[in-house]
């Protein structure tokens, strides 16, 4: 005899602020009709919003729960790169541990899925993806988890790097390959994408490049990046982080943007300062899917971070000087349905069919939500709750 469907009705809440509702969900997915035996949750009156994707996140790097962490000035990359294996060696806590307890906490705050940068390079092996990737399982009933080797020290600039990139990727530890900066930083710009495009397609895994680079030399690399993509026939399967030459690029920007969208190549921005944040509104506009991360957190590269993507959204809404309703809701939805676009996720929208996946939020209106971050009562995961008021269930 089949097993009755798991039917969980959360009574009285309100989707994005909205009227009050009963929302059904059967194993998992919210539906239009209980089937079998019903659980029910009493919400309240909360508002429901869909929970959120970062989309841009170094667990590997994190201090987060850690005594404090006194930080030493560091110029460039290369500098930073150098203080992050230094804390790396002498940390008392092992990585997989410290990336637990900040995904765990993401969770807490409203997180469904990230991605999941770590560094690759012969300082550290394979270990940091390790102890992601052992992280993620322990939360897999809470959080999906796509992983990113990413060769923080470059390809050229640290060799052996290129061996463990392919290693990574051949024995399932990441799910994408990363690159950096390859003509501003690792001084390699054709070698280093060569090699990355080369691993991602032999093995059918995604790219991910981290481009700080500004100007020409920014735009220079983001072509090359376009013309591989194409040839390979990688349409939705790259990413460029950061892209700071896109946010900057003036009177190019619609042919730029045109450009990436066309190519089927996604963005993701942190949204730091007005000066760098992506414009996500006008880069859909020409078809660019854009996601919305944390970076590092209390790393050493910066005290600050909280992995908190409502924070986030509050941030992005921020250095774009949203004021209107409309502009204050699209930086969360923004964070919620284009990053998930970003990692391969269906829209968690509340509506039949979609996955059960949301968090519960005192609250007038989705703006006032994103202006005022209210505290996160409850997040659910495929219809079960999964934290309640800042603590894992």
């Amino acid at each position: 005899m089949d097993e009755q469907p798991r039917t969980t009705v959360f009574r009285d809440l309100r989707p994005l602020g909205g009227d009050p509702v009963d929302l059904v969900v059967v194993d998992g997915n919210v539906a239009a009709e209980a089937e079998g035996e019903t659980a029910v949750v009493d919400c309240g009156g909360l508002i429901a919003l869909p929970t959120l994707v970062d989309a841009h996140i170094h667990p590997d790097k994190t201090t987060w729960g850690e005594p404090w962490h006194s930080r030493s000035p560091a110029q460039g990359i290369a500098g930073f790169g150098a203080q992050d294996a230094e804390l790396f060696r002498t940390s008392p806590t092992p990585v997989g541990v410290r990336a637990e307890r900040l995904m765990a906490h993401a969770v807490t705050r409203g997180t469904r899925a990230m991605r999941a940068h770590a560094d690759v390079a012969p300082v550290y092996g394979l270990e940091g993806l390790e102890g992601v990737r052992r992280a993620a399982r322990n939360l897999a009933h809470a959080l999906d988890v796509q992983t990113v080797a990413f060769p923080q020290h470059g390809v050229r600039r640290s060799p052996g790097t290129d061996s463990l990139l392919e290693e990574a990727v051949r024995t399932g530890l990441a799910d994408l390959v990363g690159g950096i900066d390859p003509e501003g930083f690792d001084g390699d710009p054709d070698g280093q994408l060569d090699l990355v495009f080369d691993i991602a397609d032999r093995h059918g895994v995604g790219v991910d490049i981290h481009l700080h680079d500004r100007g020409d030399l920014g735009v220079r690399t983001m072509d090359a990046v376009i013309e591989r993509t194409r040839a390979l026939d990688m349409g939705g399967s790259v990413t460029v982080s950061h892209a700071f030459c896109v946010a900057q690029a003036g009177d190019g920007f619609d042919r730029l943007a045109a450009r990436i969208g066309a190519a089927g190549i996604s963005l993701t921005t942190v949204a730091s300062d007005a000066a760098r944040v992506l414009p996500a509104a006008r880069l859909r506009e020409h078809g660019v899917r854009v996601g919305v991360g944390s970076d590092g957190v209390r790393d050493s590269w910066s005290p600050f971070g909280d992995a908190d993507m409502l924070h986030r959204a509050h941030m992005m809404a921020r250095a774009l000087s949203s004021r209107l309703d409309g502009e204050l809701s699209d930086a969360y939805l923004t964070a919620a349905h284009s990053g998930a676009e970003v990692v391969g996720l269906p829209a968690a929208d509340l509506a039949v069919g979609s996955p059960a996946d949301f968090l519960l939020v005192d609250g007038e209106c989705l703006p006032q939500v994103v202006v005022d971050l209210p505290r996160r009562r409850t997040v659910v995961r495929a219809g079960r709750v999964v934290a309640r008021d800042g603590r894992l269930v």
